[in-house]
């Protein structure tokens, strides 16, 4: 549990966490009201949240991240849960949130069906993903995989663009609402980047771990070149395209 804990925190984390603000700014909750994190992770948008004033609970569908997340923020309603089967009663929550999720729900339109349900009417529902190019780091992961000939669902993943994200509030939304956030997160050099990648967290690092050893040598090379081969210390851009809209 620890190791896939902290894999991912190293891996995306420093980008989540910094994406959280930005995130819970744009959704516009006010304090105090009362707000689901689903797909929360290890929890970084959820503890934005918490910092805020706000009542939170969270769902993900990970045992060993919930368990984090509950020993992290222990007055959290952290439940084991997937975003297409939300374990609270209709229109509980003043909002419902996803940050970096809903590519890799199992059904996304349903997900957000569900948080639209959890969600009392006039309440917000929010979705952000990172943009497919501009989140350098994976869209440097993904050139790389195109030049050695990998075959990565990566490459497929949707959600990614404005209109892909858009088009899951169609039907019972109001007042929908577009906008792209900005992050960044630094590396002490291409060593430490290539440790959070190996750390085998998310589809990219998945992806690495399953190589031998002779293409991920490759791989490690074509990454470095891909970054425009820093030799110190660096910094990536991140953009997500965000959504809220208002249930109906």
């Amino acid at each position: 549990m620890f190791e896939s804990h902290t894999a991912y925190d190293a891996f995306m984390g420093r980008y989540s966490r910094r994406l959280a603000p930005l995130f819970a700014d744009f959704a516009g909750v006010a304090p105090g009201s009362s707000v689901v994190d689903v797909g929360a992770g290890t929890g970084a948008l959820t503890g934005e949240l918490a910092a805020r004033g706000l009542q939170v609970a969270a769902a993900d569908p990970s045992a060993p991240f919930v368990e984090a997340l509950k020993a992290r923020l222990p007055e959290t309603d952290a439940q084991v849960a997937p975003a297409e089967a939300l374990p609270w009663p209709d229109a509980t929550f003043d909002a419902a949130l996803a940050q970096l999720v809903v590519s890799f729900m199992r059904d996304a339109p349903a997900g957000v069906r569900e948080m639209r349900r959890v969600v009392k009417p006039g309440g917000t529902v929010a979705a952000c993903m990172w943009d497919r190019e501009g989140m350098e780091m994976l869209a440097a992961v993904r050139r790389t995989q195109r030049v050695l000939g990998s075959d990565s669902p990566m490459l497929d993943v949707r959600y990614r663009s404005q209109e892909e994200l858009e088009s899951l509030f169609g039907d019972g939304f109001n007042d929908t609402r577009t906008e792209l956030l900005e992050a960044d997160a630094s590396y002490s050099g291409y060593a430490e980047f290539w440790e959070a990648l190996g750390g085998g967290a998310g589809p990219a690092g998945a992806w690495l771990v399953g190589l031998d050893a002779e293409r991920r040598e490759a791989a490690r090379t074509e990454i470095h070149r891909q970054l425009g081969e820093p030799a110190g210390p660096f910094t990536l851009h991140a953009q997500a395209w965000a959504v809220r809209a208002t249930r109906a």
